[in-house]
């Protein structure tokens, strides 16, 4: 079954091959578009990665998205890759994390890859710099698969190795790429990551659960406008 963002792409697509959306046209705002297909702006948004990611799409800062000069030819195919969506992948972990969390805890002991990838974090909190993104959404996904390691459970740490070549996928990275442009929500992130990981140590499931949930519930409204 598709996605909802892979039915909106899907219409996108429709209307490029079409001719409704020429080659070098500028689509429609994204609230234009979510109004006319009666969908949410998380869903557009998601379609328009992914048709980016096949180069159907292309981006101009401060000038919006536009059909890719060479779409038609791009467009060989009637479905788009089933990549997971971004939208159920936070729903996933709004689900797990804070229990993972949990029991990490109740192990209660320090992490020294985690306190690595903290530390790479907050080298990597420039979100100006391609680089730094990059170092930065690594460590990000790798944080949360330790956290799940600390749990000792195998189970519970191959969810977590699941999740975490999820959030690999080249549409979750653009979009998170998007979330964190703005400046200050890096740090705001890491002090997250740091108040998870020092709950865990410090023994404190209840702490450790509530930082978690309200870390992942900070990623989707910084990731999505719904």
């Amino acid at each position: 079954m598709l996605q909802r963002y892979e039915h909106v792409a899907e219409r996108l697509a429709a209307e490029i091959r079409s001719g409704a959306l020429a080659a070098g046209e500028r689509l429609p705002s994204e609230r234009d578009l979510a109004r006319r297909l009666e969908v949410g702006r998380a869903s557009v948004r998601e379609a328009i990665g992914a048709l980016q990611v096949q180069g159907i799409i292309e981006t101009r800062p401060g000038s919006g998205s536009f059909v890719a000069i060479d779409a038609g030819e791009r467009l060989s195919s009637d479905r788009l890759p089933h990549d997971a969506s971004p939208t159920d992948l936070l729903e996933a972990r709004a689900l797990i994390e804070p229990a993972v969390a949990r029991l990490a805890a109740q192990r209660g002991r320090a992490d020294a890859e985690c306190e690595c990838l903290l530390a790479a974090m907050e080298a990597a909190a420039d979100p100006r710099d391609p680089a730094a993104r990059a170092g930065w959404n690594e460590s990000d996904r790798l944080f949360h698969r330790q956290i799940a390691a600390m749990t000792g459970n195998p189970v519970l740490a191959g969810l977590a190795e699941h999740v975490a070549a999820l959030m690999d996928q080249p549409l979750w990275q653009r979009l998170r790429d998007d979330s964190i442009a703005t400046p200050g929500r890096t740090s705001i992130q890491l002090a997250e990551h740091r108040m998870i990981y020092e709950a865990i140590v410090e023994g404190d499931p209840d702490a450790a659960a509530l930082y978690a949930a309200q870390h992942v519930k900070r990623v989707r409204r910084y990731m999505t406008l719904d």
